[in-house]
């Protein structure tokens, strides 16, 4: 494990620890459970691509995706609550951004390549208001770790590279923020709606039957998370 993965490890382990030992006072629930949906979008930045026969100014992009959402949280006082909040592991596509074309081979707007990635948060709310109230705003921050995996090359990108290309993304430990509202439904049931931001950075590397391409991508992503909670 590297250090970025341990000081991850470390930050969700006190978090969660913490909120394993606090008792709420009166009747109100410590744990929640949510469902919904993350729709990501990307405001992707990248250095442009470096390396042998690479022409000036070709770059990539992002596209946005949505996949299903997951969360525990545990409540820690009347208006601290710890989250550990995590999707399912989208396939997120990368296309070509610049030239119309490398040579004869059609580059800018086709998808180059595709990757999976793994992107688990923790973090620490503090929400207004008191908990009887049925509109409940909250603001958040903590730690965003994303591993990439699944890493492929489409025929569009092995085309441009000029052959079969491997590819490998860095992973990313970054800090997240966010800010949302809670509406209570009834019983133990509410509605939620949230704006999150991270900083997700990674190296990439393309080798190419040994011709190494490289970039650094700045993925910005920002998330609207759209679920339900389920309080016990």
């Amino acid at each position: 494990m590297n250090n970025r993965n341990m000081i991850t490890a470390g930050v969700a382990l006190a978090v969660l620890s913490a909120g394993a030992s606090a008792w709420a006072a009166g009747n109100m629930a410590n744990n929640e459970v949510r469902v919904g949906a993350y729709i990501v979008m990307y405001d992707a930045k990248a250095d442009d691509l470096t390396g042998p026969y690479v022409p000036p100014g070709v770059n990539v992009d992002v596209k946005n995706v949505t996949t299903p959402y997951f969360a525990y949280l545990r409540r820690l006082s009347p208006h601290f609550v710890a989250q550990l909040a995590a999707g399912v592991p989208p396939k997120t596509e990368t296309v070509g951004k610049g030239p119309a074309t490398l040579g004869s081979v059609p580059f800018n707007g086709q998808v180059v390549s595709t990757a999976k990635w793994f992107s688990p948060s923790i973090l620490v709310n503090y929400v207004f208001r008191d908990e009887d109230a049925a509109l409940r705003p909250y603001l958040g921050a903590g730690v965003n770790y994303t591993r990439f995996y699944d890493l492929k090359s489409t025929a569009a990108g092995d085309a441009a590279n000029g052959g079969p290309t491997a590819i490998k993304l860095s992973s990313s430990t970054g800090p997240v923020f966010t800010a949302g509202l809670r509406w209570h439904i009834k019983d133990n049931w509410s509605a939620y709606a949230s704006y999150d931001v991270a900083k997700v950075n990674s190296d990439y590397v393309g080798d190419t039957a040994g011709v190494i391409r490289k970039t650094h991508i700045k993925f910005n992503p920002s998330t609207l998370v759209l679920s339900v909670g389920y309080a016990f």
